[in-house]
């Protein structure tokens, strides 16, 4: 099947103006603006998705789906009923499990062995839409946040061309993620402290899911430390 072929970004952008993001102490256009700058796409930046003026806007794009890739905000019912083929989001964990914000960290802290990516129809819920396609990787032993983020984004990229592709195949077939599962939100501050009292093995886990944000710390005889990287050695020490 064959979707229309004119492309429009819906960014939110990262300040106050809703255009740029800070590099330094300058603003400047955002890495998703500049791209779409060069590849000739139309851009949309609606202060809100909740006003009527907003949603209208988008409406007369005519979109046969709407993809939602790392949005931050929760859709406005409209949002999901006008488009051809409703709104897919990219997920990036096996739903329903880590449902929400912090999918890639919390999968680290929790010591799970396999994470993914998964497609899902958006409802009115966090992740909780029927699942579209899903597709599994492994965590290796030395992942960090950024290195796992940069797998499931590529796995993402690839997964969602197939979606789009096979869209009125892969409706049919759906399943629904129902609100059951794990709900997960962003690490707090408090919990980038490493509590010693903990195992190696959790230790390793908090550092590798912090990195590279907001990084773990320690006090270390009144001296304040960022930990990047450590490994739990076999006796059970850490090194």
């Amino acid at each position: 099947m064959r979707l229309c072929s004119s492309p429009v970004i819906v960014w939110s952008g990262d300040d106050s103006a809703g255009s740029t993001c800070r590099r330094g102490l300058a603003l400047a256009p955002s890495p998703v603006k500049e791209v779409a700058a060069t590849q000739s796409l139309q851009i949309a930046q609606p202060v809100s998705l909740r006003d009527a003026r907003s949603q209208s806007e988008l409406e007369r794009f005519r979109a046969d789906v709407i993809v939602v890739v790392a949005y931050g905000l929760i859709l406005p019912q409209p949002m999901l009923e006008f488009s051809r083929y409703g709104a897919i989001n990219i997920h990036a964990s096996l739903l329903p499990r880590w449902r929400g914000a912090a999918p890639i960290q919390r999968a680290l802290l929790a010591g799970d062995r396999d994470t993914g990516v998964s497609i899902m129809q958006m409802d009115s819920g966090l992740d909780t839409g029927p699942v579209l396609m899903q597709e599994k990787i492994p965590i290796l032993e030395d992942d960090t946040a950024g290195t796992l983020h940069d797998r499931l984004a590529e796995l993402g990229a690839k997964l969602i061309v197939r979606a789009l592709d096979a869209i009125e195949a892969v409706g049919s077939g759906r399943r629904r993620t129902g609100r059951g599962g794990d709900l997960c939100s962003q690490a707090r501050q408090r919990e980038a402290r490493v509590d010693w009292r903990e195992n190696a093995l959790a230790v390793n886990r908090r550092v590798r899911a912090l990195n590279p944000s907001p990084g773990a710390d320690a006090r270390t005889r009144g001296v304040g430390l960022k930990i990047w990287r450590c490994a739990a050695l076999a006796d059970g020490g850490a090194g």
